[in-house]
């Protein structure tokens, strides 16, 4: 089960950080990520070095992505996989295909992440880098689980949280971890959930896994939040994973602390200072380019304004908005987030011009999405 530890995980480990990046702490600070890149990066093409210059390309890919320097990033990764593919070396394309997947996951261009993501894990075993085909299958993971189809992924999260474990990976065990935790989180089995984060936080500061930390706070926030009511212990946890992410520089987990701040707020009936808290976390994400947390922080400021006064037919017609959003970008989870707002608001149901109703909607994963999950293989990390 996922609450039970069989292996000690090591201590985390960056390895998207390679070659002369490859001495980088996983809490090495983004800037410095990149500015060291970027340098890195220069001296390989200079010297010829194309396998070199994949990787440092990688790096400074995977630090303008978590800065949220979109373009940056995408031109970086596509770059990275052009000098893999000219050195012939399937693993340096396998992490480049990689970011790339996990950066349009990021977009919300999710029938794009699944399909550089299966690319990834395929070129991740043919170059025989369980690691990079580990990443790429918990990528595959991730994607189908923020689409709110737990059925699809559930298990495989449990496989790779086994195969983390067993292969000490302090990063892999604390991110399946949380993962778990959170479709526990949202189907309402809150004890589960609690433990599981509580494990994941654990496990992340044992490994002094900055990043992963933080993320197991705000999800311990959330919890004790919704379950308890115990707003202060919930923001004061929020508060210590803020200062990890501006120690990292993790803008992207930096605007999600904002809008869980939010939630807390909001559930507590603080709507002024939730309603601040979701447009600062809508303005951070608007500049990322992340649709996704855009969507959910403008959820949070329609919710925060109908309580403050805000009339009922310009609610409605934002909600609409929203859904008609959120179907676009495949979020099921999220979709069914914005009916449920129209009902506590007194606003539902919504008008619906697909004439499908809440929990009506086709199937939750695109094509390329279910066939890239039917390929998944665990044993092949083996």
């Amino acid at each position: 089960m996922a609450g039970q530890v069989t292996e000690r995980p090591t201590m985390a480990s960056a390895p998207e950080y390679q070659g002369a990046l490859g001495s980088l702490s996983v809490n090495a600070s983004l800037p410095e990520v990149l500015a060291r890149g970027v340098r890195e990066l220069r001296a390989a093409e200079e010297a010829g070095d194309r396998r070199e210059a994949a990787r440092c390309g990688l790096a400074v890919a995977e630090a303008c992505r978590r800065l949220g320097r979109i373009d940056e990033a995408d031109r970086a990764w596509k770059a990275s996989y052009r000098a893999a593919r000219s050195a012939g070396h399937e693993g340096a394309m396998a992490w480049a295909l990689w970011s790339g997947g996990t950066l349009a996951r990021q977009r919300g261009a999710l029938r794009l992440a699944y399909r550089l993501l299966g690319l990834a894990a395929e070129a991740g075993e043919r170059g025989g880098d369980v690691v990079v085909r580990g990443y790429s299958l918990a990528g595959l993971a991730e994607t189908g689980r923020i689409q709110g189809d737990y059925e699809a992924v559930g298990r495989l999260h449990e496989q790779l949280l086994a195969e983390a474990r067993r292969r000490g990976e302090a990063r892999h065990t604390v991110w399946a971890l949380e993962g778990i935790a959170q479709m526990h989180r949202n189907t309402g089995s809150y004890d589960k959930a609690l433990a599981l984060f509580e494990e994941a936080a654990e496990t992340a500061s044992r490994a002094e896994d900055r990043r992963g930390w933080a993320w197991a706070l705000r999800g311990i926030a959330d919890v004790v939040s919704v379950r308890d009511g115990d707003v202060e212990r919930a923001l004061s946890l929020l508060s210590r994973a803020e200062e990890a992410c501006r120690e990292v520089r993790l803008a992207g987990a930096l605007a999600y602390n904002h809008k869980m701040r939010g939630n807390v707020l909001y559930r507590a009936g603080r709507y002024e200072q939730a309603r601040e808290l979701y447009a600062q976390a809508l303005e951070e994400f608007r500049e990322m380019e992340e649709p996704r947390g855009t969507a959910l922080s403008t959820l949070g400021l329609v919710k925060a304004d109908a309580r403050l006064g805000r009339d009922a037919a310009h609610t409605a017609a934002e909600l609409t908005g929203l859904r008609t959003t959120l179907d676009r970008i495949g979020l099921r989870h999220a979709r069914d987030m914005v009916d449920k707002a129209a009902a506590e608001l007194g606003v539902g149901p919504l008008p619906d011009p697909a004439g499908d109703g809440p929990g009506e909607a086709g199937p939750v994963l695109p094509a390329v999405g279910a066939e890239a999950l039917r390929k998944v293989d665990v044993e092949g990390l083996r």
